[in-house]
């Protein structure tokens, strides 16, 4: 018992850390699939289920982060339209 109490805050600090260095894509992603996978296994522990029932809502849900990312537009200063045309204010 005690070696559990050590192992499962250094197995959560280790989980945590992984996620430090994602980029956008992987982020909505991971949160897709973890927020599908707690509910499908709330909604599959009603028949029964559970662990099928997290591991479909994972999938559906890490698709949707997908699709979700795929759909927003990408604001990135190197496709930015240059600098003299951004302020068209200053221009007029």
């Amino acid at each position: 018992m005690r070696t559990m109490r050590l192992a499962l805050p250094l197995v959560a600090a280790l989980g945590l850390s992984a996620c430090g260095d994602m980029n956008p894509t992987q982020q909505r992603v991971a949160t897709g699939a973890l927020g599908g996978g707690a509910v499908g296994g709330v909604l599959g522990s009603f028949s029964g289920n559970a662990g099928l029932g997290a591991l479909l809502g994972a999938g559906v849900g890490s698709a949707g982060g997908f699709l979700y990312d795929q759909s927003q537009p990408r604001y990135d200063d190197r496709r930015a339209p240059p600098r003299r045309y951004r302020d068209e204010r200053r221009y007029r």
